[in-house]
């Protein structure tokens, strides 16, 4: 996975990066299972200030967005703390990508419904070994 980060307003610092790589990296384990090798996953991280107007205390914005083959997963925070802030990102992003993984696992769970249906014989096509010749069901 591929994290770019930019900063608004802000100054960042290698400890900074650091934490907000070590936070999105623990998303990976949601969509390992099902990308596809020539498709890579990469995540736009941007945090930064929102303004300079607050007369009281810095307000910090965080915003995630990953790209997913056919979804785009998004998260936006607000917070007077900046990692306060990313970990909420986080937080959501994993909700969304929770979700995310669940409906892929339908797909497949659904297209091997449909398989096993598409397969299934009739009960007079099966082959029994008592009382019936066995070519009676072709």
């Amino acid at each position: 996975m591929e994290i770019i980060i930019k900063g608004t307003k802000i100054k960042l610092t290698e400890s900074l990066k650091d934490f907000i790589e070590e936070k999105i990296r623990d998303l990976e384990k949601f969509f390992e299972f099902k990308v596809k090798e020539d498709f890579e996953v990469k995540a736009f991280i941007e945090i930064g200030k929102l303004s300079k107007h607050h007369r009281r205390g810095d307000v910090f914005c965080a915003e995630c967005q990953i790209f997913l083959p056919g979804k785009g997963v998004r998260s936006v925070a607000e917070k007077e703390d900046l990692k306060l802030a990313i970990c909420e990102v986080r937080d959501e992003l994993q909700r969304q990508l929770e979700k995310y993984k669940k409906a892929q696992m339908q797909k497949t769970a659904r297209g091997k419904r449909r398989i096993k249906k598409d397969l299934k014989l009739s009960r007079g096509a099966r082959f029994y070994r008592k009382g019936r010749i066995l070519e009676e069901g072709i």
